[in-house]
């Protein structure tokens, strides 16, 4: 299995794991964490849900290769249907960054409510350069949480960062040693066995009541726009150039 689902002291815990292929996610791989989120929303027992890859990998993203075949075809996919079911968690999702986070590995933090990072981890945003768009309301989120031009320069020139500049964007809450990041991300998830689980709730719930109707806007819109894209010329020569392993030509287009 390319998602390991398991629970433990009341948490939830949904791990990526498909190192040999770097953690890129596929579209059942959307679909089993999507489905292991509503079933962890649903459950009575669980307080709170842990996302994590392995040690020297979080995800590199969509598997491209899967992608460019069949790209995801309306907002009942299993890509939309994952981000729809992290979106609207009600119960506290905490995320674990060991190593690389590419595209919706970075995006999908923005919708977590605790986020630990190892003090290597790599981000990045490169949609532009595959001749796509922000996507998972990252065009929103990312500049609520850092700013307009801080934004800006992240999803325009799509270049990786650092853990450190993660940190500084209020992507992550700390840094920790590779070695300790998941161990501690647990611990914190466990932590809400303490709480009372209604006050957790509804306190997540209020703090995201003023921009929800911003996010659900935003992942149609680019959903929308990335769906014209991929069929655009600039697009099929981005990933032409990836697979092909050389750089890019876009010197021809307007």
């Amino acid at each position: 299995m390319a998602i390991n689902i398991y629970a433990k002291n009341n948490i939830a815990i949904i791990q990526i794991a498909r190192p040999e292929r770097k953690n890129a996610i596929t579209a059942a791989m959307y679909q089993q964490m999507a489905d292991a989120l509503v079933a962890a929303q649903n459950d009575t027992g669980i307080r709170a849900i842990v996302l994590h890859g392995q040690e020297d990998i979080f995800t590199a993203g969509n598997d491209l290769e899967e992608f460019a075949k069949t790209p995801p075809a309306g907002l009942d996919a299993p890509v939309f249907q994952f981000m729809k079911a992290l979106s609207r968690a009600s119960k506290p999702v905490v995320a674990a960054v060991t190593g690389a986070a590419v595209g919706i590995g970075t995006t999908l933090l923005l919708h977590c409510d605790l986020v630990y990072a190892a003090d290597n981890a790599k981000f990045s945003l490169p949609f532009t350069s595959l001749g796509l768009c922000a996507e998972f309301a990252s065009s929103a989120l990312l500049q609520l949480n850092t700013g307009y031009v801080k934004a800006a320069e992240r999803l325009l020139m799509g270049e990786p960062f650092t853990a450190e500049e993660a940190l500084e964007m209020n992507i992550v809450n700390r840094l920790l040693p590779p070695s300790e990041v998941i161990a501690y991300a647990i611990g914190r998830a466990e932590r809400f066995n303490l709480l009372p689980p209604d006050a957790v709730r509804t306190t997540k719930q209020l703090m995201k009541a003023s921009y929800r109707n911003l996010v659900s806007e935003a992942i149609t819109a680019e959903a929308a726009e990335f769906s014209r894209l991929l069929k655009t010329d600039q697009a099929k020569e981005a990933f032409a150039a990836f697979f092909e392993r050389r750089k890019p030509d876009f010197a021809r287009f307007a």
